[in-house]
């Protein structure tokens, strides 16, 4: 059974957001509709080299070969293609703050591939000079859907809503999905950036960053103790429950248990899904 990252986990990383984790990744121009900057080239391959790195495949050895999936020793785990930024749907445009970019950069995605063909996505931050794997996903959906947004719109910038579990891809003003999740949030011919905006507000603008939502405890959800069992074999959190920093805080959640430090594999699960 897979296992996704812990909501303690999450909530403790409202006081270090992955926005922190990547000051100076990027360059600082950017508007609601050209979208966040981009991530430099060297930050890229500074996060390909992090994924690449013995001790990362080592880990990912033994992650594909959890619950006998194959044999550690014959997993042979390889990277493939480049990093690939990832980006969430940002609190300040959601608060709607005047020029705020629809999304943030959260992290790097790069794609891990075992000998039986399993697939996994290696998430990559900067912290004080040092990149890290903070965090390994099942499946391969950061750089898949970063491929079908490229494919769909050309320069646009793909990023995630977590709390549906939807991907999009938004430029000139238009926002349109990638999957059956965003199909059914902004119907299948996508919807403008004004219209995105109203929807995300109505539907999260009381769960943000020192809302009566967050301090009640619920953008955190469970406490230490339901914590651990959901993490072992508790089904998937709801997404919608989310706060908009919870679910877009992965990342800097993840820094807290970075592998570099425990060797220990977080994984998120994930919903089953099929591309829109």
């Amino acid at each position: 059974m897979t296992r996704h990252l812990p909501r303690h986990l999450a909530r403790a990383a409202l006081a270090t957001s992955a926005a922190t984790l990547l000051v100076g990744l990027v360059t600082p121009a950017a508007t609601a509709d050209s979208g966040p900057p981009a991530p430099s080239a060297a930050s890229r391959d500074a996060a390909h080299k992090a994924a690449q790195a013995p001790k990362t495949l080592e880990t990912l050895s033994r992650f594909f070969s959890r619950e006998g999936a194959v044999a550690r020793a014959a997993a042979d785990p390889r990277v493939e293609g480049k990093a690939v930024p990832v980006y969430y749907l940002s609190p300040e445009f959601v608060a709607g703050k005047k020029g705020a970019p629809v999304a943030r950069l959260e992290f790097l995605a790069s794609k891990a591939v075992s000998s039986d063909g399993q697939e996994a996505s290696l998430w990559t931050v900067e912290r004080g000079g040092s990149w890290q794997v903070v965090n390994i996903a099942t499946g391969d959906d950061e750089t898949r859907y970063a491929r079908a947004g490229a494919k769909k719109l050309p320069g646009g910038t793909v990023f995630h809503e977590p709390q549906i579990n939807a991907w999009y891809v938004q430029g000139h003003a238009r926002v349109l999905p990638l999957d059956k999740d965003a199909v059914r949030a902004v119907g299948a011919e996508g919807t403008s950036l004004a219209a995105y905006r109203k929807r995300v507000q109505k539907a999260y603008g009381d769960k943000l960053p020192g809302s009566a939502y967050e301090k009640s405890g619920k953008a955190g959800g469970y406490d230490d103790a339901k914590a651990e069992q959901a993490s072992v074999a508790g089904p998937a959190e709801s997404p919608a429950e989310g706060s908009v920093t919870v679910a877009s805080s992965l990342a800097g959640a993840g820094a807290l248990v970075a592998l570099g430090l425990s060797g220990t594999a977080l994984v998120r699960r994930r919903k089953a899904r099929q591309q829109g």
